[in-house]
């Protein structure tokens, strides 16, 4: 079995020395990818910047720092995986304009055009095969059950985790997660908080028994 994982934030450049980016720490991806990895699953971790390493042989670590080389390398591993799962926290955004060089202290204001940056869960759910099963994340604050069943349909996941900021000890930062899984067939499994390392194996059960309902 092959599975492609993405963790951790994306950095979009502002200049040489500054980026946009975000609080994701990349322990839940490193979780799911060691859990999978004791299954006896080869896994792809795509990582963007952590402090984080891998433990398990049969993970192979690929590097990346903004969101198009995190596309890029999902896009390269993606049609030979078994299962996909997209832990990051990719930056929905990105400068239009990197600058060549650090921008100085001028004026009280600065202003950054925004683009969008591609949406690789959606864009690769849209080449997923019927013999494929993708896992997405959704970190909600308000209506965080629709806006994941929202997410988990235009996204074409299989199964989506979802984890509000609202609970103390889940999210980024932490070393525990308390998380809801709602899938496509319309099943819901909640689980209290919990270490991610936990996490990371209840979500790993659920997946396989959804690939292998008679094992």
């Amino acid at each position: 079995m092959r599975v492609l994982i993405t963790a951790g934030p994306t950095y979009e450049p502002i200049d040489p020395v500054r980026f946009i980016g975000n609080h994701s720490t990349g322990k839940m991806g490193y979780a799911l990818a060691e859990a999978f990895a004791e299954t006896g699953a080869h896994v792809t971790l795509i990582s963007g910047p952590t402090q984080l390493t891998v433990q398990h042989a049969a993970i192979q670590k690929v590097e990346v720092e903004t969101a198009d080389q995190m596309f890029a390398a999902a896009t390269a591993a993606a049609p030979e995986a078994d299962i996909w799962v997209f832990a990051a926290a990719v930056a929905d955004y990105k400068p239009r304009h990197v600058a060549e060089n650090k921008i100085k202290k001028a004026g009280d204001t600065l202003t950054l055009e925004l683009v969008k940056n591609v949406d690789i869960a959606a864009t690769l759910g849209r080449t997923k095969r019927p013999e494929q099963f993708s896992v997405g994340f959704a970190l909600e604050t308000i209506n965080e059950e629709a806006h994941a069943r929202e997410k988990l349909e235009r996204k074409n996941f299989d199964l989506i985790v979802l984890n509000s900021l609202r609970d103390n000890g889940a999210g980024f930062r932490h070393d525990t997660n308390k998380v809801t899984l709602l899938e496509a067939g319309g099943q819901m499994s909640i689980f209290e908080l919990k270490p991610k390392a936990e996490v990371a194996r209840d979500i790993v059960r659920t997946v396989l028994a959804r690939l292998h309902p008679d094992a």
